[in-house]
């Protein structure tokens, strides 16, 4: 088993060029490299430690991997709201071919970032809508215990049109209206990993950030099963 890194990559800046984001690293130089594109927004929180465990035993299998941060997203110094779901996917690519990674896993909304030519698996995959129903859902209601009247169809049209911060996320027009007509693809490289085949409930559907090591056992045994049997 290896130790966990942090390192730097040449991430493609929007209208030309690079900039220096982080990336976390199991491994070094082994012949299986997995690209991890995590859940989006609030959901990227609540599945972090399930992310890093995942991780930690893939290196224990032999297998490295490396976790990107995407322009906008954790500690990512660039404006969320100029982001959109084609420039993510351009930088996911980025990443894969900076760090020679072999295959890919996403996490729920990850699969909209995911380049659909890579080989690898879609753990538990959302459309764009439903990412985006659960945010509105959550603000609604926080407006409605702090005395104000939102509607979800009034916040729809707003991101729309300028954009709205959801849950702390500031979303522009552009990711707005691209989460809301973007759906994993059938044609991918990729395979589907539903909740059933993991077991338990979860862990993006509790309130809090949780972690479930027999969760993260199962899910890093199909990455692992899906290298062998390649």
């Amino acid at each position: 088993m290896t130790e966990r890194a942090f390192r730097t990559w040449p991430c493609p800046t929007i209208g030309g060029g690079t900039h220096e984001e982080i990336a976390l690293t199991f491994g070094g130089k082994r012949s299986a490299r997995v690209l991890v594109l995590p859940a989006l927004f609030d959901e990227a929180n609540k599945l972090r430690r399930l992310t890093a465990e995942v991780m930690q035993r893939l290196d224990g299998a032999g297998i490295d991997s490396v976790l990107p941060d995407l322009p906008g997203c954790n500690e990512s110094r660039q404006p969320l709201q100029a982001q959109s779901l084609d420039h993510w996917r351009q930088c996911a690519k980025a990443a894969a071919e900076h760090f020679a990674a072999t295959h890919v896993l996403t996490l729920r909304g990850g699969v909209l970032t995911a380049p659909p030519e890579m080989l690898g698996w879609n753990y538990a995959p959302v459309a764009g809508r439903q990412v985006l129903r659960a945010m509105l859902r959550a603000r609604t209601i926080a407006a409605r215990e702090a005395g104000r009247e939102e509607t979800i169809e009034a916040l729809q049209q707003t991101g729309r049109s300028e954009g709205v911060e959801l849950a702390g996320w500031t979303l522009g027009p552009d990711l707005f209206a691209q989460l809301e007509n973007t759906a994993p693809q059938p044609d991918s490289a990729q395979i589907e990993i539903d909740q059933g085949a993991i077991g338990g409930s979860g862990l993006w559907l509790r309130a809090e950030s949780d972690e479930s090591p027999e969760q993260a056992d199962a899910l890093a045994l199909s990455i692992t099963a899906g290298l062998t049997s390649a």
